[in-house]
């Protein structure tokens, strides 16, 4: 079964949520015999063939960007060449220039979209965009999100629910490094042995200016990991405010963002709007067994961290609710260990990556049938 995955960037451009699932899916396919292929924009220019991990990727040349959207001539002729070849279109969504896609190259194939996220910054470009939205979610076949939650709360989705399925996004602990000694040693000696770790792009829906007042209220030591547009923004305010118990360690690799992950106290993720659908971060902070704290946006954060069981959800956009969670977490550390150990076996039993790739292979066979 060949499986062509659409999405508007992929490895090793960016390292976000999206792309982490579609490379969980296209590697877990394999024992499934499902061949995947994944095509991408890139301002480095056109490629084919690239190996990732055990499947290929192809990039098409990205002309410019309107809104976060990037646009491609060639990607056009490229999406008809390869769809042609592919048994099944998985699409993930939202990208106005794949739903123009789609229905400028006519291809007649079974088709899934993973409904990541609504659109929630982009308010007046998106009443222009609406008829094509819809008419696009109307044409395909099966609509995935990745929670209850998410559904239950987006306002288009509920409008599709003949056609939607919940598949839960899930991760393989396997494709991450090994933590060594020496790694655990530095970052233990740079930041110390008990912080709350934040892991992410530093984008303006992620809640981490909340996160600094969180900070100066109860003066506990955060560690950033990540880099995006607000990064300087946030180290200013960090400077005026005096705040030397933040670090900014910027972006990093796999190998220390996994001793990071497994040396910290707690996982803090106070994104507060909706364009943060689910939050594979908090993921990893269960895999990792530990604590979460989280927020309530009616979305797949709250799937994953469930208040007073695996760690605490806090006000969005609150300061001194975030400030509130973490004092309860330091202060209570038999407790907080056993956060940890529940959100460690929520993971096992709901988010492994086995599991999303087995649902989907489903959803892939029926649509062949």
């Amino acid at each position: 079964m060949k499986i062509l995955h659409f999405f508007k960037t992929y490895y090793p451009d960016t390292m976000g949520g999206v792309e982490q699932v579609i490379f969980q899916l296209a590697e877990g396919g394999v024992r499934y015999g499902i061949e995947a292929e994944v095509l991408y924009l890139s301002p480095r220019g056109s490629m084919r063939n690239e190996q990732v991990g055990h499947h290929i990727a192809h990039r098409s040349y990205e002309n410019f960007q309107v809104a976060s959207t990037g646009f491609s001539i060639l990607a056009i002729k490229d999406f008809y060449e390869l769809a042609k070849k592919a048994d099944i279109i998985h699409y993930h969504f939202p990208w106005p220039f794949m739903d123009m896609v789609h229905f400028l190259t006519g291809v007649k194939k079974p088709s899934v979209v993973t409904y990541h996220s609504d659109i929630v910054k982009q308010q007046t470009l998106l009443r222009f965009y609406n008829p094509l939205l819809h008419a696009f979610l109307r044409n395909v076949d099966v609509i995935v999100a990745s929670s209850p939650n998410y559904v239950a709360s987006s306002e288009i989705l509920v409008k599709y629910q003949d056609k939607v399925k919940v598949v839960p996004i899930g991760i393989d602990r396997n494709t991450y490094p090994e933590v060594t000694d020496t790694s655990m040693a530095h970052w233990r000696e740079r930041v110390g042995g008990r912080f709350f770790l934040f892991v992410g792009a530093l984008r303006y829906y992620k809640g981490l200016d909340f996160l600094l007042e969180a900070a100066q209220r109860n003066r506990f030591p955060i560690v950033i990991l990540g880099k995006g547009p607000m990064e300087m923004a946030l180290k200013q305010k960090a400077k005026d405010s005096n705040l030397d118990n933040v670090f900014f360690v910027g972006a990093l690799p796999d190998s220390d963002k996994a001793a990071l992950m497994k040396l910290c106290y707690a996982l803090v993720f106070p994104s507060h709007l909706r364009s943060e659908a689910f939050g594979i971060t908090l993921l990893e902070g269960a895999m990792y067994g530990k604590p979460l704290i989280s927020c309530e946006i009616g979305t797949g954060t709250t799937y994953i961290n469930i208040d007073g069981e695996t760690g605490y959800v806090a006000l969005p956009g609150d300061g001194a609710s975030l400030a509130c969670a973490m004092e309860k977490l330091w202060e209570d550390p038999l407790g907080a260990a056993k956060m940890g150990e529940n959100a460690l076996k929520r993971y096992n039993e709901y988010f492994k990556a086995d599991g999303m790739v087995s649902a989907y292979n489903k959803i892939y066979q029926s649509l062949l049938k």
